[in-house]
């Protein structure tokens, strides 16, 4: 069994290819030998099987074709400009998130092995003027391009499965937090600042009300689910291949009452409260109330509670003092 993580770098890619490594195996058989792919060369991971590291840009084919070969079995598609970025430039979104994903699509069509596909897309294809709450059989109706091009990837990994082509799933990933390290340039990026900074004794700005409701889950859930997400027999994905990963609504308010809970009430107080006018336009289409009843069927998980994520962020990520 080889393993490609195209986004290797990232953090669901390195925890994916950590999690893989320590499991040793993946859709009943071994793993014997992972390829890591991304930008730059990730950082190395321990492995009892070779791991290999490889700079990979999906915008450009012939990148793609010498990273994904006929051996190659389960290919992870995390690759992807983020929000505010692909908001931003319209043609570096362009280029990564619908032609990188079409030109990883064709390379497997070339090569004529129908490998399994893992591809993560994001709730940000919801929105507008569809009935809330959003379920997986919801119009997709994208309110940013962002949003626009995870759902052109959506319907790339359903045709080309229905094709033969691939062996697709995709998964749209809620908004992942607690995250470690800096703020990126994704819109939600606040969502994992306000309880990363305050909890290591820094201030860090919300810019949306308390009452502001979204849809979570943790680092360490996403990654189990990406596994299970593999393993998922193409019989049991039926005719469309893409839905929502599980997670949980929870408002801002709440999610800072439980890190209060389970830190004690210093933390909240380091919390500012101005509008970022930059992503204002952004966070107005993200109320959402989203049901993900197709990937829960199907085994995948949510947080118990978001007590859970900041036991989670502490357990795997917080600086140790």
């Amino acid at each position: 069994m080889k393993v490609l993580i195209l986004g290797g770098g990232g953090l669901l890619g390195r925890r994916l290819a950590i999690s893989l490594a320590k499991r040793g195996e993946l859709r009943g058989a071994k793993i014997d030998q992972m390829v890591l792919a991304d930008i730059v060369d990730p950082k190395p991971i321990e492995a009892p099987f070779p791991v290999s590291y490889q700079p990979c840009d999906i915008a450009d084919p012939g990148s793609v074709a010498q990273t994904i070969d006929a051996d190659t079995d389960v290919i992870y598609l995390l690759a992807a400009v983020v929000s505010a970025h692909a908001e931003e430039d319209l043609d570096a979104g362009l280029q990564v998130n619908m032609m990188g994903v079409l030109n990883v699509l064709e390379r497997c069509r070339s090569l004529g092995t129908c490998p399994v596909v893992v591809f993560t897309s994001s709730i940000a294809v919801f929105g507008g003027d569809t009935p809330q709450p959003f379920t997986d059989h919801s119009l997709p109706n994208p309110q940013t391009s962002y949003g626009a091009q995870k759902a052109i990837g959506e319907y790339l990994v359903t045709d080309y499965s229905r094709r033969g082509l691939i062996d697709g799933r995709g998964f749209r990933l809620p908004t992942i937090t607690v995250r470690p390290g800096k703020p990126n340039r994704a819109a939600s990026s606040f969502m994992s600042s306000i309880f990363r900074e305050p909890l290591a004794g820094e201030t860090a700005n919300c810019p949306v009300e308390p009452d502001f409701k979204h849809f979570y889950l943790s680092p360490r859930k996403c990654v189990e689910n990406l596994i299970k997400g593999a393993e998922l027999k193409a019989e049991d994905l039926g005719k469309n291949r893409c839905m929502t990963m599980p997670g949980r609504v929870w408002s801002i308010g709440e999610m800072i009452e439980a890190m209060t809970a389970v830190t004690g009430p210093a933390a909240a107080t380091r919390i500012t409260w101005q509008k970022q006018p930059e992503i204002d336009g952004i966070l107005k289409g993200w109320q959402m109330d989203i049901r993900p009843e197709r990937g829960l069927a199907l085994g995948l998980e949510a947080d118990a509670s978001f007590e859970d994520n900041i036991r989670i962020y502490l357990e795997d990520d917080a600086p140790k003092t």
